[in-house]
């Protein structure tokens, strides 16, 4: 399944719908609604304003029936007497396999548990209502000279900018990307309008993100932008590293290594941003070293910090792969190694010192495994597989010291797995291999370690 990575905290939120009128009966509301706010007198009245915009809720939450994520399909079937699904399918929706209820006006997705999990109306009592419920109480705020209102106005543009993340995401789930981010940039819209005032940094990082998945990169640009204006990163500062992307994109490779450089001082650890630099510095043919004293930069910081040294030794291992000339790759290699060890020597409960290692090791096994299957000169043939046999025997060492290091279970498993397949080619050559083999093969097959 692939990676997600839009902010899943506004995913499906838990919330009954609002209204408990019939769609019929939410239009004539909505139309009489209208209507005094045409009277000059009314029109002067925030009251008038709210019930415009309550009026624009319960419109646009009618067709759904009193509905609410995460009821279960029997509740459902209790409080919607008289309403029967005009056809039911399975499909998948969002890489996962749900149940689909068709009704006249809604689809109803359920998960396999039975639980509802998105509500998509199909036929609304209005188009927009909830923008029509944004001006509504932008408009009340405007009229009420007094504030006498601004607690109420607050809490209900909380909520409708709840609403907004919704269908943000129903969007998004339906891979309607361009939509997604315009109904993501409403519900930040929503939250900072007065008297909120709040800031959403999960729906403006959504907002570029979904503009970015469709490569509107000006769009996602600015989004990003807000997002470090207002110290929001995301994960391991994913926004740094999108920001660079939509530079590159938009033919500004400065702004692209800039975005790169302030990510990786505060986030070292960054894979994404860690790549992004690397390919940056190869790619522009500008001197590596710039890499090196970036990170020199962060370890006289924190000299102890395992995790930077971590990060060098995957500098150098990546810049290996790069690397045409066979004496230059072994040295680095040669650098890559020295780091690792350097990061486990600092803190030998760090983990991921030996696994940066193992996994180098057990690659280039990999690769020279391939070369082999391609060789048909027999004393070729024989080289490649010595090579192979050695650097995962090369990597044996370093993860059986991660698996003894990390205290997470997942984690474990998955070092497992590399353990598994090692101990599996060895495991002719005696006893203490094949026991290996047992026992890693059991972790990965029950899933917990011993």
């Amino acid at each position: 399944m692939k990676r997600i990575l839009i902010a899943l905290a506004v995913l499906f939120s838990v919330q009954l719908a609002d209204a408990q009128v019939t769609p019929d009966a939410a239009r004539k509301a909505l139309d009489k609604a209208i209507e005094a706010t045409r009277n000059e007198k009314k029109a002067a009245k925030p009251d008038t304003w709210l019930k415009l915009a309550a009026a624009y809720m319960d419109a646009y939450n009618a067709p759904m029936a009193s509905a609410w994520i995460g009821a279960q399909r029997q509740e459902l079937q209790l409080i919607m007497k008289g309403q029967k699904p005009r056809s039911v399918e399975s499909v998948v929706l969002g890489g996962e396999p749900c149940t689909k209820e068709v009704y006249a006006d809604k689809e109803f997705y359920f998960n396999q548990n039975g639980q509802l999990v998105l509500i998509n109306v199909t036929r609304p009592v209005v188009k927009d209502a909830l923008d029509g419920a944004l001006s509504a109480y932008k408009k009340a705020w405007e009229v009420d000279v007094k504030q006498s209102k601004a607690k109420k106005i607050a809490a209900e543009l909380d909520v409708l900018a709840k609403k907004y993340l919704d269908e943000g995401m129903n969007s998004y789930m339906f891979e309607n990307y361009a939509e997604a981010s315009q109904k993501f940039e409403k519900a930040a819209e929503a939250a900072g309008s007065a008297p909120l005032g709040k800031v959403d940094s999960t729906a403006i990082y959504n907002a570029g993100f979904t503009a970015w998945m469709v490569k509107d990169y000006p769009r996602a640009k600015a989004f990003f932008e807000k997002c470090l204006a207002v110290n929001y990163y995301y994960e391991d500062g994913e926004v740094f590293a999108k920001l660079a992307d939509v530079n590159k994109n938009l033919g500004d490779a400065d702004g692209a290594r800039v975005a790169l450089e302030n990510g990786f001082t505060m986030f070292p650890q960054s894979q994404s941003i860690l790549i992004g630099l690397i390919n940056y510095y190869v790619e522009s043919g500008s001197n590596t070293d710039r890499l090196f004293v970036l990170i020199d930069e962060a370890k006289r910081n924190e000299p102890n910090n395992a995790s930077l040294y971590y990060v060098e030794g995957n500098i150098y291992n990546e810049l290996r792969q790069k690397e045409a000339d066979p004496a230059k790759a072994e040295e680095l290699l040669g650098k890559a190694v020295a780091a690792y060890d350097a990061c486990s020597g600092i803190d030998a409960s760090y983990a991921f010192g030996h696994i940066g290692k193992g996994v180098m090791f057990y690659n280039i096994a990999i690769d020279l495994q391939e070369k082999a299957a391609n060789e048909l000169d027999d004393k070729k043939w024989m080289a490649l597989t010595e090579q192979f046999e050695a650097a995962l025997m090369n990597a044996l060492d370093p993860f059986e010291k991660a698996y003894a290091a990390s205290t997470d279970n997942a984690l474990k498993v998955n070092i497992a797995e590399y353990l598994k397949n090692i101990y599996y080619r060895f495991s002719s050559k005696g006893a203490e291999y094949e026991q290996g083999y047992n026992k890693y093969n059991t972790i990965v097959k029950e899933g917990k370690a011993l």
